[in-house]
C-alpha cells in the first residue's frame, strides 16, 4: 500500500500551539488555578443546597402555543383554574355513598379545611354528578383546587392541608397533580442522593484498577465532582431568569460525573505517558494539553452543540435539558483544561503515588503490541467478516422500533406503591368516562351566549354533534360565561393512547356553531399537540447536529469522509438503542425484573433526549479514537499502522470510560420513574453497543476498506484545514506545498 500524504500532515509547525502555550502557563500559575477553582467549588457546594427548592415540579411536557393550550387558558381565564389539584379517594367496605355515615364523614372533612389553602372543592353531594361514584357505589372522589398563584405556592397550600384530608371510618387515598409532583420530586432527590453516594466509592475503586495508583485515580473523581457542582451553580442562575425541569438534575448529575470521569481519564492516562518521554513536568503537561487536550476540547464542544439543539424545543423538559446539558459539559471541559492541568503540574512524577501495583512506572507499551493492537490487525485483515455481521446485529436490534407506539407520561410512570398512581387507576377503572381527563371543547362565539335564541340552539346542535362523534360516549356542556362555552367529553380508551387521540382528532373535525370558533384540548389533544410540536422540530434539530458535527470534525481531522462515517456509525447504534427500548419499555419485555409498569406506548420526549445525549456520548468516544488515528497517521502516513496503533492507545481507555459511566448511569436508573430508567436502560445499552461493537471493531474495519480515502478533501477544504483546522500545531511550515488528494486503496 502506497500512501500518499499533504504537507500539513508533515510540515513542521512553525510556532507553539496555542495548547501547548496554555499548558505551560497552566504550569506556571498552577497554584493560583487551584486556589480559585477550591472557591468556585465551595461556591457551587453552597448553591447546589438551594437548587431543589427553584426549580420547577415535573411536567414542562406540553407544547406551548398549540389549541390545547389556547384552550386551557380561555378555560382558565374564564372559568378559573380546574386542574384537579389534590384528588382524594374515599372508600369503604361496608358502608356506600348512599349512606349518610359515607356522607357526612366526607363533608366533615372537607369543610373543615382552611378557606386560605383550599379555594373550592367538588363532591358528588355538591354537584349531583354520578361520575363521582364508582360503578359499585363503595367509592367516591372530591377535587380539590388549592390556593396559589404558582406552583410552589400552591404546594405550599398542599403541605398546610394534607395531614387533614383523612376521613374518619372510612379509607383516603391522595392523588392529583400537586400530590403527583411532590411524589416525583421527591424520588427524584432519593434517586440522586442514592447514586451520587454509591457511584464515587464504586467509581473510586474501579479507576484503583484501571489506574493502579490512588493519586491518580482521584483526579477523574475529583473533575466530575467540579463538573456536578458547576453544572447545578449554572442550573441555580438559569432558575433566576426561566423554567427548569426537575428532571434535568438527574442528567446534569450523569453527564457531569460521566463526562468529567472521561476527560479526566484521557488526560490523566497521557500526562503519564508523556512523563516518560519529556525531559520536565512543564514538558508533560505543554504536550499532554496540545494532544489530548486538543481532543477534549473538540469533544467538549461538538457534545455541546448536540446537546445545545434540545433548546430548539418549545417544551420546558427538553429546554431544561438543553441547558443543564450545555452547562454541564462546559463546565467538565473547562475543569478538564483549566484545574486538571494545574493538578498534574502540581502533583508530576507523584501522579502515580500510592501504586498497588509495580507496573504503574513502566514506560507505555511501544506500537506494535498489545491485545488491541493485535485487535485492530485481526479485524483489518478480515474487514468485511466483522463489519456485515456487526450492521446485521445492531439493524435486528433496531427493528422492534418501526412498530413504536407513541404516548404521554401518566401515574404508571410512579411506583406500584405510590398513593397518586394507585388513585389515577382506580378513577380509571372504576369510575364512569375519564372523570378526571376529558376531551375538552371551548366554544368562543363573537358576542354573549345568553340571551341569543340562535347561539344557544347552535350550541345545542354542536353539543349533539361532538355526541355522535364515534368513541363519544357523553357531551355535556359544563361551563357558561359571557361568549365562551365549555363542552366536556367522555370516551373509553386511556387518554394517551392512539385511540383516544384519534377521537379527539375527530372532535377537532367537527364543524363549530356559526359565528363561533371551538378550540379542543384536554391530556388528549395535548398529547397530539405536543407531537405534532416535536415532529416540526425534530428536523431542525437533526440538521442542527449533523452540521455541527460534520464541522467540528473537519476542522479536528481534515477530512470529510471521517464525519460522515462518525454519523452512519452513530445512527446504527442509536437505532439499536431505539429497539431495544421499545422491546422492553412499550412491549413489556424485562418488566418484572427492572421493576417497572409498562403501558403500550413510549413518551416521545424520552427518545429524543435520549439521542442527543448518546450521540454526545458516541461523539465523545469517535473523536477520542480518531484523534489518536490522525495523530499516528501524520507521523507515518500508513493508514493501517495508524489505526492499529490509535485502537492500541485508545481502546483501553474507551472501554474503561464506557464501564465507568455505564456504573454511573445503571445507579440512577435504580429510580422508581419509569421514564428516567428507560433513560438510562436506553443509554446503557448504546454505551455498551458503542464502546466494543462500533468504536472497537466497526470503525477499523470501515477505516481499513476506505484506506487513504479516510483522510480525503477537495485542494480548497485542505488548504482552508491546513491554515484554521483545529491542530496540534498552530499550521503548516512557511513555504509548504499541498500534494494531490490521496486515492482510495484496494484491499
Amino acid at each position: 500500500m502506497t500512501a500518499t500524504t499533504t504537507s500539513a500532515d508533515h510540515a513542521t509547525p512553525a510556532r507553539r500551539s496555542v495548547f501547548e502555550r496554555w499548558g505551560r502557563t497552566a504550569y506556571r500559575r498552577r497554584r493560583r488555578i487551584l486556589v480559585i477553582a477550591l472557591l468556585v467549588a465551595v461556591v457551587g457546594g453552597v448553591w447546589r443546597t438551594t437548587i431543589f427548592a427553584k426549580v420547577q415540579t415535573a411536567g414542562g411536557f406540553d407544547a406551548p402555543n398549540s389549541q390545547s393550550q389556547h384552550e386551557a387558558n380561555l378555560a382558565t381565564s374564564t372559568f378559573g383554574r380546574d386542574a384537579g389539584d389534590v384528588v382524594v379517594l374515599y372508600s369503604s367496605k361496608t358502608l356506600t355513598t348512599a349512606s349518610p355515615a359515607f356522607r357526612s364523614a366526607v363533608t366533615h372533612t372537607l369543610a373543615a379545611l382552611p378557606h386560605s389553602r383550599v379555594e373550592s372543592y367538588a363532591t358528588y353531594w355538591s354537584t349531583g354528578s354520578r361520575q363521582f361514584v364508582s360503578a359499585s357505589g363503595h367509592q367516591t372522589y372530591a377535587v380539590l383546587e388549592l390556593a396559589g398563584a404558582t406552583d410552589t405556592a400552591r404546594q405550599t397550600s398542599y403541605d398546610a392541608i394534607k395531614t387533614g384530608l383523612s376521613a374518619p371510618g372510612l379509607r383516603s387515598q391522595v392523588g392529583g397533580a400537586v400530590p403527583t409532583d411532590e411524589t416525583i420530586d421527591q424520588q427524584t432527590t432519593k434517586s440522586i442522593t442514592r447514586a451520587e453516594g454509591l457511584s464515587f466509592p464504586i467509581l473510586l475503586i474501579l479507576l484503583l484498577v484501571i489506574f493502579g495508583s490512588l493519586t491518580a485515580a482521584c483526579l477523574p473523581l475529583a473533575i466530575g465532582a467540579l463538573g456536578i457542582l458547576g453544572s447545578f451553580t449554572a442550573l441555580r442562575l438559569l432558575t433566576m431568569v426561566t423554567g427548569v425541569s426537575v428532571f434535568s438534575l438527574n442528567i446534569t448529575t450523569i453527564l457531569g460525573l460521566g463526562l468529567g470521569i472521561d476527560y479526566g481519564l484521557f488526560l490523566v492516562g497521557r500526562f503519564r505517558e508523556e512523563l516518560h518521554r519529556q525531559d520536565s513536568v512543564e514538558d508533560a503537561v505543554a504536550r499532554t494539553l496540545s494532544t489530548a487536550g486538543r481532543t477534549v476540547l473538540v469533544s467538549g464542544v461538538t457534545v455541546a452543540i448536540v446537546l445545545a439543539s434540545l433548546m430548539l424545543f418549545p417544551e420546558l423538559f427538553l429546554r431544561s435539558m438543553g441547558y443543564g446539558g450545555v452547562a454541564t459539559v462546559l463546565v467538565d471541559m473547562l475543569a478538564a483544561l483549566i484545574v486538571l492541568p494545574a493538578l498534574l503540574a502540581v502533583l508530576g512524577p507523584k501522579v502515580n503515588s500510592l501504586r498497588v501495583r509495580r507496573s504503574v512506572r513502566r514506560a507505555p507499551a511501544a506500537d506494535g503490541s498489545g491485545r488491541w493492537y493485535r485487535l485492530a490487525h485481526s479485524v483489518m485483515r478480515r474487514p468485511v467478516l466483522y463489519a456485515v455481521p456487526i450492521v446485521v446485529i445492531l439493524l435486528g436490534l433496531g427493528s422492534p422500533f418501526l412498530h413504536v407506539v407513541w404516548g404521554g407520561v401518566d401515574a404508571t410512570a410512579l411506583p406500584a406503591s405510590a398513593a397518586p398512581r394507585l388513585v389515577t387507576e382506580a378513577l380509571n377503572t372504576d369510575f364512569p368516562g375519564n372523570p378526571t381527563a376529558p376531551i375538552e371543547a371551548i366554544v368562543q362565539f363573537t358576542g354573549p351566549i345568553a340571551g341569543s335564541p340562535a347561539r344557544s340552539a347552535g350550541l345545542a346542535a354542536y353539543v349533539t354533534r361532538l355526541d355522535r362523534v364515534r368513541g363519544i360516549s357523553s357531551a355535556l356542556v359544563t361551563g357558561s360565561g359571557g361568549d365562551i362555552a365549555r363542552v366536556d367529553m367522555r370516551y373509553a380508551p386511556n387518554p394517551y393512547s392512539p385511540q383516544a387521540r384519534a377521537i379527539a382528532g375527530q372532535v377537532r373535525d367537527v364543524a363549530p356553531p356559526a359565528g363561533a370558533r371551538a378550540y379542543v384540548g384536554g391530556q388528549t389533544a395535548g398529547l397530539s399537540d405536543e407531537l405534532s410540536s416535536l415532529g416540526r422540530t425534530l428536523p431542525w434539530m437533526a440538521l442542527t447536529v449533523v452540521l455541527a458535527t460534520f464541522l467540528l470534525m473537519f476542522l479536528a481531522f481534515g477530512s470529510l469522509v471521517l464525519p460522515l462515517q462518525a454519523i452512519v456509525m452513530n445512527i446504527l447504534s442509536l437505532g439499536a438503542m431505539f429497539g431495544v427500548v421499545t422491546w422492553i419499555f412499550q412491549d413489556g419485555h424485562l418488566s418484572g425484573l427492572l421493576g417497572f409498569t409498562p403501558n403500550g406506548t413510549i413518551s416521545p420526549t424520552i427518545p429524543i433526549l435520549m439521542f442527543a445525549i448518546m450521540f454526545g456520548l458516541s461523539m465523545d468516544y469517535e473523536v477520542f479514537l480518531i484523534s489518536r488515528i490522525r495523530e499516528r497517521y501524520d507521523q507515518t502516513g500508513d493508514n493501517t499502522a495508524a489505526i492499529a496503533s490509535g485502537l492500541q492507545r485508545t481502546g483501553g481507555v474507551i472501554t474503561s470510560a464506557a464501564l465507568l459511566l455505564v456504573i454511573v448511569i445503571g445507579l440512577f436508573s435504580l429510580s422508581s420513574i419509569s421514564f428516567i430508567k428507560m433513560l438510562g436502560v436506553g443509554m446503557i445499552v448504546a454505551l455498551i453497543l458503542d464502546a466494543t461493537l462500533v468504536r472497537m471493531l466497526l470503525v477499523p474495519a470501515t477505516m481499513r476498506l476506505l484506506g487513504d480515502a479516510n483522510w480525503w478533501a477537495p485542494g480548497p477544504l485542505r488548504r482552508f484545514y491546513a491554515r484554521h483546522g483545529i491542530h496540534e500545531d498552530d499550521g503548516p511550515a512557511p513555504g509548504a506545498v499541498q500534494a494531490p488528494a490521496p486515492a482510495p486503496v484496494s484491499t
